[in-house]
């Protein structure tokens, strides 16, 4: 299946300012994500940001760049403007790859993408992973979800969910009904047209989740397990070093 990858990389993040441009093993965390994509079989990847000093940086090393406005909300925003922008097909699939995810690996890039593709087709793919500990299921930056019997999404939360009505504060165990949410999604155009014209939902808005805008408005996202360990994502100071440790222990190649 065809598809592209768009990585929406901004500046301004409110945790860690300028954190695509922070190093892992001596390359940005911008190109060490991109090359992900590259090696994922992506059609074409494109970075799309609103910033000088990163789209100078991408530029550096060969990258497509899209500039968008820097008043948009989201990054999924960012995504559907550079597409307008760079004329893309309603039926065109991409995937949607955070700029901070350096360890996501190219097959479940590409595993999200090809998951679009059939008569079953979701509006929207995205994976999870298990949860390893008690503490990842009570933490609320960790987003949980409850799927149905074919992996499509019923729900997903900063809550510990599903709740342990009855069990005590030892007896959480890891097994199939707890998952946590990577953030990757693959979609077509048309949808993300669709989406981005919603206004966002009290639902959206309560959890601090853009993924519930969608299934309030009825669209079905399918969340199979993620065919490789997606890694660490680098949202703060700490996650960039638990990033910087890995690499140094080879556990990241690329």
């Amino acid at each position: 299946m065809s598809f592209k990858v768009y990585i929406p990389a901004r500046y301004a993040s409110t945790r860690l300012p300028g954190k695509v441009l922070e190093t892992i093993g001596g390359r940005t965390m911008l190109e060490l994500v991109h090359a992900r994509a590259i090696e994922s079989g992506a059609a074409e990847v494109v970075i799309a940001t609103d910033d000088e000093r990163i789209a100078r940086v991408a530029a550096g090393f060969g990258a497509t760049v899209c500039m968008t406005d820097p008043a948009l909300a989201s990054g999924t925003d960012r995504i559907a403007a550079a597409a307008a922008w760079r004329g893309e097909a309603d039926e065109q699939v991409i995937v949607n790859l955070q700029g901070d995810e350096p360890f996501m690996p190219a097959a479940v890039i590409a595993q999200v993408a090809a998951r679009l593709a059939g008569p079953d087709a979701p509006d929207i793919a995205t994976v999870c992973e298990p949860l390893r500990d008690r503490a990842e299921y009570e933490n609320p930056n960790v987003v949980k979800l409850a799927r149905t019997a074919d992996d499509l999404a019923l729900y997903f939360s900063r809550a510990a969910i599903p709740h342990l009505r009855d069990g005590g504060v030892d007896d959480w165990q890891p097994g199939p009904l707890y998952r946590r949410h990577v953030g990757i999604y693959a979609y077509t155009v048309a949808f993300l047209r669709r989406y981005v014209a919603w206004p966002p939902t009290a639902l959206e808005l309560t959890e601090r989740l853009e993924q519930l805008r969608a299934l309030v408005h009825g669209a079905r996202i399918a969340v199979p397990d993620a065919l490789a360990p997606c890694g660490v994502g680098v949202d703060t100071p700490e996650d960039l070093c638990r990033a910087r440790a890995l690499d140094a222990t080879g556990a990241m190649h690329g």
